[in-house]
C-alpha cells in the first residue's frame, strides 16, 4: 500500500478506515492527497505539513470529511468548552453541552467520543511529522536546525494532547502509589500502513506514571529543539510553561518552581489590565500569552458556528457564569474582572456582560468571523502554579507564595493598597493554598481550566474534592440568583458525583473498543 500523509488512528479504523482507505492529514490545500515522500520532499511542502498539524489542533473533524466542519477538537474551542462544562463554575443553558454538563454521557456520546478521536488524530499527525521531518533532514532537504524546530513543535503538541486526554479518561496521578493505574495509550508511531494498524491494535494503555514520564520527556525535547517564537505555534517558553502544569498535577512542587523560574528573564509579563490578553487585536502578541490556538483570518482556520468560543459563549449564550462563583465573597465586587458595561443591545467591552439578568463571559468577542484565539496557557497560570508549589512544599514559603499570588490578583483590584492579601490575612499554609485555588477559579473562568483542578484535587490533603462537584441544574438561572452581597445558597439541581462513581471518567469510545481488543479489555470500570 502506498504510504500517504493520512491518519490511521485505531478510532478511525472503526469509522470504516480498516483497509487501504485513507483520511487526509493535511487539511490545507494544495497539498492534499499526496504521498509521504512528496509531502516532505521540499521545504515548502514540509512547512505546509506543519501548518496542517496546527490546523488539526484548531479544528478537528468531528465525524466528517469536511475539514471546515470540525468542532474545535482538541485544542481549538472544544477543550475550553468541555473543561468548563465538566465543572461547577458555569451553567449549561441549552442542549448543546448538556450531556457533558449533566454527566449523562456514554460510550457513544459525540462530545467525549470525538475528544478521543480527534485527540489521537492530532497525535498521529504529530508522529507522522516527526518521522517525515527526520527523514527529510537525513536527505538534506532541510537543515537539522529547521528540522529540530519542527520536531520540537510536534513533540509539544503530542505531549500536551496526551496530557489533556489523561485528564478525562484516566484517574489522577496520585490515585495509586507510584501512579501505576491505567492511563491511556501513549502513541509514538506515525500510523500510515496496514502493518502499523495491525501493530497498534495490540497496544494497550500505558500506566499513568509511564504517560507522565513520556509527556515530560517530550516537553524537554521540545524545550531544547524549538526556535519558533510565534505564540500561535509551540515555543520554548510554551514547553517550559506547560511543564509547570504537568508537575503541579504530579505534586512535584520543586520542579514546578524550577521550571517557572526559567521564565523569569523570558520577556513574559502580566499585562496591565486583566482584559488585555483577550483583546482581539493582540490576543496572540501580548506579553502574557504563552501559547494560544490561532483561529483565522483564513477560511478553515476556525471551527465555525458550532465550536467557536465567541459563537458559543457570546452570540448563542450556550453557557453562562454560575452564581456559585459569581457570588463567591473572595471575588470582590469592584474587581476589574467583573467589569460590565453591556447594554440591552450590546455586550460592551468589559470582561462580562449581562443578558436577561444572567452573567456571561466577554473574553471572546468576535461573534461574526470567530477569530478569537483559544487560550491554552498564559503567564498568569505559571505564576499561580508557582505560588501554589511554594505554599505546598513540606516547608512552605508563604512569603514567596503571597508575592506571586498578589502579582496576579492585584492588577484586577480597584485599590491594591487596601485590598491586597497580606501575611496577616493568609497566615497559614491552608489559608494560602485556599486563596490560590480560589484565585484560579476567578482568573481562568471560562478558559477551560476548572476540570483540570477538579481532577488533580481528588483526595487532596488540604482542599480535597470528591468527584464532580454539585452544580446548578441546566437551564437559565433567574436573574435574582446573580445578586451580589451573599454567597449563593440556592438549589443545586445536579448532585455531586463521588469519585468512586464510574462516571467520573469518560469511557473509551465504543468505536475504539470495537476495533481494538486490547483496549476493549481495558475499558474504564463500569462502562
Amino acid at each position: 500500500m502506498k504510504k500517504y500523509i493520512k491518519i490511521f488512528l485505531i478510532s478511525a479504523i472503526a469509522l470504516g478506515l480498516n483497509s487501504c482507505n485513507e483520511e487526509d492529514i493535511l487539511d490545507l490545500k494544495p497539498i492534499n492527497q499526496i504521498s509521504v515522500d512528496d509531502a516532505f520532499s521540499t521545504p515548502t511542502l514540509i512547512a505546509s505539513s506543519i501548518n496542517g498539524m496546527y490546523n488539526a489542533a484548531a479544528v478537528g473533524q468531528y465525524n466528517t470529511t469536511n475539514p471546515n466542519g470540525g468542532r474545535g477538537y482538541v485544542w481549538g474551542a472544544a477543550f475550553v468548552q468541555q473543561n468548563d462544562c465538566r465543572g461547577e463554575d458555569v451553567v449549561n443553558t441549552q442542549a448543546f453541552y448538556q450531556l457533558t454538563y449533566t454527566t449523562t454521557y456514554d460510550t457513544g456520546t459525540a462530545n467525549n467520543v470525538y475528544y478521543w478521536v480527534d485527540g489521537y488524530r492530532l497525535i498521529n499527525r504529530c508522529n507522522l511529522v516527526i518521522e517525515g521531518v527526520t527523514n527529510a533532514v537525513s536527505k538534506g532537504v532541510i537543515t537539522s536546525a529547521i528540522g529540530d524546530d519542527y520536531i520540537g513543535q510536534a513533540k509539544f503538541l503530542r505531549a500536551i494532547t496526551h496530557f489533556e486526554l489523561l485528564m478525562h479518561f484516566a484517574r489522577p496521578y496520585q490515585f495509586t502509589s507510584g501512579a501505576t493505574h491505567p492511563g491511556i495509550p501513549y502513541r509514538e508511531v506515525g500510523i500510515d500502513t496496514q502493518s502499523e494498524i495491525d501493530s497498534e491494535l495490540l497496544k494497550g494503555r500505558n500506566t499513568v506514571a509511564e504517560c507522565y514520564t513520556k509527556i515530560v520527556n517530550d516537553l524537554n525535547d521540545a524545550e531544547s529543539k524549538i526556535t519558533n517564537t510565534a505564540k500561535f505555534k509551540a515555543t520554548k517558553n510554551a514547553a517550559i510553561a506547560f511543564k509547570t502544569r504537568v508537575y503541579l498535577h504530579q505534586r512535584d512542587w520543586d520542579n514546578v518552581i524550577a521550571e517557572g523560574n526559567k521564565l523569569t528573564a523570558s520577556g513574559l509579563a502580566l499585562t496591565t489590565n486583566p482584559k488585555d490578553p483577550f483583546i482581539l487585536a493582540n490576543n496572540l502578541s501580548n506579553t502574557e500569552t504563552i501559547f494560544s490556538i490561532q483561529h483565522g483570518p483564513a477560511a478553515g482556520q476556525n471551527p465555525g458556528v458550532n465550536a467557536a468560543l465567541a459563537s458559543q459563549y457570546r452570540r448563542r449564550l450556550l453557557v453562562c457564569i454560575s452564581p456559585i462563583i459569581w457570588r463567591d465573597p473572595s471575588w470582590l465586587t469592584d474587581d476589574k474582572r467583573r467589569e460590565d458595561n453591556s447594554t440591552s443591545s450590546s455586550p460592551g467591552t468589559g470582561m462580562v456582560f449581562t443578558n436577561a439578568g444572567r452573567k456571561y463571559t466577554n473574553k471572546y468577542t468576535d461573534d461574526v468571523n470567530y477569530t478569537d484565539a483559544a487560550p491554552v496557557i498564559r503567564y498568569a497560570e505559571v505564576l499561580l502554579n508557582m505560588a501554589e508549589a511554594h505554599a505546598r512544599k513540606a516547608s512552605p514559603d508563604l512569603s514567596t507564595a503571597l508575592t506571586l499570588l498578589n502579582r496576579v490578583r492585584n492588577r484586577s483590584l480597584a485599590n491594591p493598597t487596601t485590598q491586597a492579601y497580606t501575611t496577616a490575612t493568609l497566615s497559614s499554609q491552608t489559608l494560602m493554598v485556599g486563596a490560590i485555588l480560589k484565585e484560579r477559579r476567578i482568573e481562568f473562568l471560562m478558559e477551560g481550566r476548572r476540570w483540570g483542578d477538579i481532577h488533580r484535587l481528588q483526595g487532596d490533603n488540604l482542599f480535597p474534592i470528591d468527584g464532580i462537584p454539585a452544580k446548578l441544574a441546566s437551564g437559565n438561572p433567574a436573574a435574582s440568583t446573580f445578586t451580589l452581597g451573599t454567597p449563593y445558597t440556592g438549589p443545586l439541581g445536579l448532585a455531586s458525583i463521588p469519585a468512586s462513581d464510574f462516571k467520573f471518567l469518560w469511557p473509551i469510545p465504543q468505536l475504539e473498543t470495537a476495533s481494538n481488543p486490547t483496549l476493549a479489555a481495558e475499558q474504564n470500570p463500569g462502562w
